[in-house]
């Protein structure tokens, strides 16, 4: 059987590490893309050789990184998580609001944690129909309502990726491409804000998400398993958003 193939963005720690780990064991070759270099620690996928080093905050950047990404592929890919994202805070780290945001910012946080997903998915077709592929976007539950932490660019951000999952789910359909999102809550990893242990005393499930479990619902819909899923957003969220 031919090995397959993920393309990962924004692996280099929480969900994305755990997202590498996962496929690892699985068998995957997994292509991981982030803005620092491959760190000898922390050895992704099959190595230096699979890490593409990417500012997903520079169109031009992004766009011409698709034709080294299709040189490391064997004309297939099996999988495309984008995972990439930026949530941005004030000086004091505080919670940016759409009053003190700048247009700037705006722009960085829509460039990564939106149009990325676009110019990734848009550049790989072929090669995701080849695999008659899948594609997962991590929305949030910051999507679909105000949250104490997330900033206004970066909710908004992610609500318009989990309508684009559902515009590509249409469009890549007919090309034998499944496109699926989901929305984790509260997870545990090195940047949770201060202040997330009362969010967390409210969850049915009384404790955080780990980034296994998101990983866990991130292979299942890149699998055979979910084979007939397709334009659906998961909340992993332990009932957060009930």
């Amino acid at each position: 059987m031919t090995r397959r193939t993920l393309l990962l963005t924004g692996a280099s720690r929480g969900i994305g590490h755990a997202t590498v780990r996962r496929f690892n064991s699985e068998g995957w070759r997994v292509i991981t893309c982030s803005r620092h270099p491959f760190p000898k620690e922390c050895p992704w996928g099959g190595g230096r050789e699979d890490h593409v080093e990417l500012d997903l905050s520079d169109p031009s950047e992004t766009i011409n990184a698709v034709g080294a990404i299709q040189e490391k592929l064997d004309g297939r890919l099996d999988a495309l998580v984008n995972n990439a994202g930026v949530s941005p805070k004030g000086p004091d780290g505080e919670r940016l609001n759409t009053l003190d945001t700048d247009l700037m910012t705006w722009g960085k946080v829509f460039h990564v944690n939106f149009f990325a997903s676009v110019v990734l998915a848009r550049g790989l077709r072929d090669e995701l129909a080849a695999a008659k592929g899948s594609v997962v976007n991590v929305t949030s539950i910051a999507g679909s309502r105000v949250h104490p932490f997330a900033g206004a660019a970066y909710s908004t951000s992610k609500a318009a990726l989990a309508a684009l999952t559902r515009e590509m789910a249409h469009d890549f359909g007919p090309l034998g491409v499944r496109v699926n999102a989901i929305a984790p809550g509260e997870v545990e990893t090195a940047i949770l804000s201060p202040g997330t242990d009362k969010i967390v005393a409210k969850l049915p499930l009384k404790r955080l998400g780990q980034p296994e479990e998101v990983a866990a619902a991130i292979y299942f819909l890149c699998s055979q398993d979910s084979s007939y899923i397709s334009g659906a957003e998961i909340e992993v969220n332990g009932a957060q958003h009930v």
